[in-house]
């Protein structure tokens, strides 16, 4: 299943998924308007007549109003009231867990206790937890989530949440990173990156956001429950307070009932939707690292260890279909369970397994101690010094092999790289990491380090040019980040062409964190300060090169989206609506491929016109409406704004315009790294992480 595939399932899913809880919904308006009517019924009961007139012979008799007696079942105005009611405390307990939600993956890890991972440890477990999830992300194109730790948690669990994979983060709890091999960390961590690239987590978010706002009917009954238990009512008290009190007793269990029977209906859709997603998470984790070891042996310990899987957290039921595992006990454990039983996902992976989970070296008896007493304690930590000293290392005597000026290019080939999950991306992503000198990629996990990092690689051209980018530097980033930026110099210049665009992701979560790790509050805005200190680095020269308009756009987009990831929602949804801008985006690859040909060819229009005709014919809809603009009309500029327009369009146009622009770039069968770069930042900008580039591309 490809990433497009994948993201429509997804979407279907959740269209599958709203009307189930619509149902859910509708039948907890009906069991509450009910209630009211028989609650209504019991406070105006009264066996008393309800007014007194006088007969013709003078006397005063009791007469009962003829509209009381019995059950009335259908009251309009009561209907209408307890349908408001229940639809309005729904929708706005939602729409408030879905606004919580909404400020990314970090608010879902913090609500769990999750503490971030500072990317400078030197705690050498969270160091490798770090290196694995930079390896996968790298693999798969997504800028390099947070990782978050769950420090209380001793049992083998994680999961990944966010609205986008520029907000997604990572968390795991302090038993995975203990007790797991690094084969075995790497298979959760793959089966959660397909979770991120398969559409589960606003998935995840959608299903916690409307269960939450049916369970606060219940919550809401449990509250005036609660309020009532110091009330007495005595026979001092009047017919009517007695009666009263009564009813708010039975409103408040009804509601109890109520929003707990329909929490109950939602969580069990909550648990089916999420066990078809698991088996699918797993294949993919194994299809990534090519290693069904690594995963099955981090099954077999959950269900070899005394604590498994199940949390602490009072917050686990809630978000338990995020997880790795299943994260809580139940004792409708069959109907509740998010996951499959832990044999079946394990024998999906290796068909002989025997049935026997791994056996812990040492038995922990969890009701007596913990496992950090029991020894399961952190790994070793680094010293300041020797911290340092590898954050500085000196670079490689040898510059690492760099790729041929052109390579063979199949359009079809760079599309499926679109959210892949597989082998050879992940040893792709392997071999680029090790062509970043150690102390460089140490230096992109400090946010002091990771700007001067990101200066470097826009530092070109004549000398005179690169010492104005330095003076700009030191004037707007200060001194300190120029004076970074020299020591990091040579390492720098050892970067492999290819290697740049991953070493920009692996800045962008110390980036992220640039307002945060000020010192004092003068010194905030440094994010700021850092995107002014881009543009202006950019535009030293007074152009815009391929390379520099692909990195600033990649490294924009991303942290716009980390801060409000939000502003991706999907606005535009005919071919017809962007007909412009696809224009513009063709020609501009047109323009840019045709230019990088030798001088001659340069002359002939018609390679522009090739090229861009290959990628018009890859749109049917829209190709007699498409035409190539004038290279003065489609600059990085006029780009930079299509692009900003199109992100903002539905899949399957984005599906087909980077399948047009693959066509248009590889017109002629080869592509440069810089196009391959450009093509990256146009797929990042739509939100559809492409893998690096092979030299077998």
């Amino acid at each position: 299943m490809d990433f497009f595939e994948a993201q429509a399932h997804a979407k279907k899913r959740t269209s599958r998924l709203t009307w189930l809880f619509a149902l859910a919904v509708v039948g907890t308006v009906a069991a509450t308007y009910f209630a009211a009517v028989l609650a209504l019924n019991f406070v105006n009961r009264d066996d008393s007549p309800r007014y007194h007139r006088e007969n013709r012979n003078g006397t005063i008799v009791r007469v009962r109003d003829a509209e009381s007696p019995g059950l009335r079942l259908w009251q309009p105005r009561v209907y209408v009231w307890t349908t408001l009611g229940t639809l309005a405390v729904i929708g706005l307990a939602s729409l408030y867990k879905w606004r919580e939600y909404s400020a990314g993956g970090a608010a879902v890890a913090e609500s769990v206790g999750g503490r971030r991972v500072d990317p400078r440890t030197t705690d050498t477990l969270e160091r490798r937890l770090l290196n694995v999830v930079e390896e996968m992300a790298i693999a798969s194109g997504i800028p390099v989530p947070a990782v978050y730790v769950l420090d209380d948690e001793n049992a083998i669990n994680a999961f990944a949440a966010g609205l986008t994979t520029n907000d997604a983060v990572v968390a795991v709890t302090r038993g995975t990173m203990e007790k797991l091999s690094r084969d075995e960390l790497q298979g959760v961590v793959g089966h959660e990156f397909s979770h991120i690239l398969n559409g589960d987590m606003r998935l995840n978010l959608r299903i916690g956001a409307i269960v939450f706002g049916i369970l606060v009917i219940g919550l809401a009954g449990r509250g005036l429950l609660w309020s009532m238990r110091n009330v007495r009512v005595s026979s001092r008290d009047s017919k009517g307070s007695g009666g009263l009190v009564i009813g708010m007793f039975l409103v408040g269990l009804a509601l109890l009932i109520i929003g707990y029977v329909g929490y109950f209906f939602g969580r069990l859709i909550q648990a089916a939707v999420s066990r078809q997603r698991e088996f699918l998470a797993d294949a993919s984790a194994v299809q990534f690292t090519r290693n069904p070891g690594g995963i099955a042996g981090a099954l077999k310990k959950i269900g070899g260890y005394a604590l498994g899987s199940s949390l602490q957290t009072s917050k686990a039921a809630e978000i338990g279909h995020f997880f790795f595992a299943q994260g809580f006990t139940s004792s409708l454990a069959s109907l509740f369970a998010t996951h499959p039983p832990l044999d079946e996902r394990i024998r999906a992976i290796e068909p002989s397994f025997d049935g026997q989970m791994f056996e812990p070296p040492e038995v922990v008896d969890i009701e007596k101690e913990s496992f950090q007493t029991a020894g399961f304690q952190r790994g070793p930590r680094y010293t300041p010094d020797e911290t340092a000293q590898r954050a500085f290392a000196a670079p490689a005597a040898v510059p690492p092999p760099r790729l041929a000026t052109r390579i063979p290019y199949q359009p079809a080939a760079a599309v499926a790289r679109i959210g892949a999950l597989a082998d050879e991306h992940f040893q792709r992503a392997q071999q680029l990491l090790a062509a970043i000198p150690a102390g460089l990629r140490d230096a992109t996990r400090d946010p002091a380090l990771a700007p001067a990092i990101v200066y470097g690689l826009l530092l070109d051209g004549p000398p005179d040019v690169r010492e104005k980018q330095r003076s700009l530097i030191e004037k707007i980033a200060g001194p300190g980040t120029a004076a970074a930026l020299d020591r990091l110099g040579p390492a720098l210049s050892l970067v492999d062409p290819a290697a740049r665009l991953p070493l920009l992701q692996l800045c962008t979560p110390a980036l992220r964190t640039l307002d945060a790790a000020s010192p004092e509050p003068a010194e905030r805005g440094a994010l700021d300060r850092f995107v002014t200190t881009l543009d202006e680095l950019v535009h030293a020269d007074g152009s815009v090169s391929t390379f520099e308009f692909s990195l600033q756009k990649t490294l924009q987009r991303s942290l716009d989206l980390s801060r409000a990831p939000g502003a991706g929602a999907t606005q535009l949804h005919s071919f017809h609506a962007v007909v412009r801008e696809i224009s513009v985006v063709l020609s501009a690859l047109a323009h840019t491929s045709s230019a990088d040909t030798d001088e001659a060819a340069r002359a002939r229009p018609e390679l522009a016109e090739r090229a861009f005709a290959a990628g018009a014919a890859q749109l049917k809809l829209i190709e007699q409406r498409l035409y190539l603009l004038a290279p003065e009309d489609s600059t990085l500029a006029q780009l930079d704004a299509a692009l900003d327009r199109l992100a903002t369009a539905s899949l399957p146009i984005k599906q087909r315009l980077l399948t047009a622009a693959a066509h248009v770039i590889g017109a002629d069968g080869t592509i440069l790294v810089e196009e391959a770069e450009l093509l990256r930042a146009i797929s990042a900008t739509l939100d559809c992480p492409m893998a690096p580039m092979s030299t077998a591309a």
